[in-house]
């Protein structure tokens, strides 16, 4: 059971009303992370605008992979369920890819270099090392590039401290973190 309120749309505080509707009309349903978050209009406000304004830039696809990646970094099963089921189904991503992608790695070598640096990112805290930096540029990454793969590992960790703290009830196919 949740830490946290985990509030019906209807229960939310009323400015979020508006944006739980928006996930829904986006999503079909609304997840329990948007719930928990939507306890804070502010949290749930800053934290669309900021995928929003991400998913204009990398792909669907390495944006679900990098989640993977810092999901495991940081033991959140609750995302570790949530992007092994949109990576698969919104994606198309195979499950050995995601299982691949959970461990920082992928089958394509552009992709396996951005995940290798998402990770080092998320285990860093952000201080990786001048080699992070070179391996990732020498995969062709570019700086404007490396901010974005940054970004998304900063929007990743948000939910994954929500979800860890509120120890959010998952509505997804379960996965578990590796110990």
């Amino acid at each position: 059971m949740s830490r946290l309120t985990t509030p019906e749309r209807g229960a939310a505080p009323a400015a979020s009303h508006a944006l739980l509707d928006g996930v829904k009309a986006q999503l079909g349903s609304i997840p329990n992370l948007f719930r928990v978050t939507a306890n804070s209009p502010a949290a749930l406000e800053g934290y669309l605008a900021f995928s929003k304004a991400l998913n204009r830039t990398l792909t669907p696809a390495r944006r679900e992979q990098i989640a993977l990646a810092v999901a495991e970094v940081n033991g959140c099963d609750y995302c570790l369920s949530a992007h092994s089921y949109f990576g698969a189904n919104f994606a198309k991503l195979s499950a050995p890819e995601i299982a691949l992608n959970r461990t920082g790695h992928a089958s394509d070598a552009s992709t396996d270099a951005i995940l290798v640096f998402a990770r080092a990112v998320a285990l860093a805290r952000g201080k990786v090392s001048d080699a992070d930096l070179a391996a990732v540029r020498k995969a062709g990454v570019s700086d404007a590039e490396i901010v974005e793969i940054v970004a998304n590992v900063a929007l990743n960790v948000l939910t994954n401290f929500i979800n860890n703290v509120a120890e959010t009830d998952i509505d997804f196919p379960v996965m578990r973190a590796a110990a």
